[in-house]
């Protein structure tokens, strides 16, 4: 797989995980990587890891005002940014939390974070003129439901409920996304990785359901290898359209050689992805 050298990518979660992964990737193929995370310790230690050229700048996307700052250093920059991947998470927290912001942990950190981030780094993305923006869902996506009237789970909070319903809020973004965009100019692809154990399973809901979690993970998971092998497949093949969704294509979608899969059933109501759209600037202020 080639890529053209001298671009630019943007990932979030860069410090570990999938994120680092592809980060690695990216870099290894020529491409300058800056990577946005909340622990400059580990931002550090990945960037080393990365190799150059790459960088770290600070940002949390559970905090619009950190995600706003990241933006305009980038924005003060100049720099076209040819790739965008949406990949920092939280998954399954135990007990209802809010963002610096008042929202819903899993809501605000997963989809309004990222929504915002792309909004604001679009004029970057447009100067590009090829430019990619990859938004990293889950399998979970396949089951969840997108409450419009609870969408931050005030009532009835359940932990991998509100993770699926972020996560299937990534895919509607993403999807709606190429509604908003020149599309000669910017193309949006909602992935998913497969499973693998990540540091985004930092809960866990008991030791047993861990344990089954960690045997199916290496009957058909996704090895760590090749994590982040569908978002760089999404960055690079000339195939995507505005209704691509990229996966591994093994059983289930956990793992395998990553490919184009059905989107969930949920991301083709258009009425659905636009009221998401109209709640989303609503709660952020970034109109776009």
């Amino acid at each position: 797989m080639t890529m053209r050298n001298g671009r630019t990518v943007v990932l979030t979660g860069g410090a570990g995980g999938i994120g680092l992964r592809a980060a690695q990737a990216f870099a290894g193929h020529g491409y300058r990587v800056i990577i946005g995370a909340r622990n400059a310790e580990r931002a550090e230690r990945a960037v080393a890891a990365i190799g150059a050229p790459a960088g770290w700048l600070p940002l949390d996307l559970a905090d619009l005002g950190s995600v706003a700052r990241f933006s305009e250093r980038l924005l003060e920059s100049g720099t076209p940014v040819d790739v965008l991947v949406n990949c920092a998470g939280v998954m399954a927290i135990p007990q209802w939390q809010a963002t610096a912001d008042g929202f819903e942990k899993h809501f605000g950190t997963n989809h309004l974070g990222h929504f915002a981030l792309t909004g604001h780094l679009l004029p970057l993305l447009e100067k590009s003129g090829a430019a990619r923006v990859i938004t990293v869902s889950a399998q979970a996506a396949r089951t969840a439901r997108l409450d419009l009237g609870n969408l931050q789970f005030e009532h009835g909070y359940a932990p991998m409920r509100a993770y699926g319903s972020s996560k299937l809020a990534n895919v509607l973004f993403a999807v709606e996304l190429n509604r908003h965009v020149d599309r000669d100019r910017v193309i949006s692809v909602p992935v998913h990785p497969g499973t693998a154990p990540t540091d985004i399973q930092q809960y866990g809901t008991s030791r047993i359901a861990n344990g089954i979690g960690r045997l199916i993970m290496r009957a058909v998971g996704q090895p760590l290898e090749h994590v982040a092998d569908p978002i760089i497949f999404a960055a690079t093949t000339p195939k995507v359209t505005d209704g691509s969704f990229i996966a591994p294509t093994g059983v289930f979608e956990l793992g395998g050689v990553p490919g184009f899969v059905a989107l969930p059933r949920a991301a083709l109501d258009e009425d659905l992805r636009a009221a998401l759209w109209r709640e989303s600037e609503r709660l952020t202020g970034v109109r776009y």
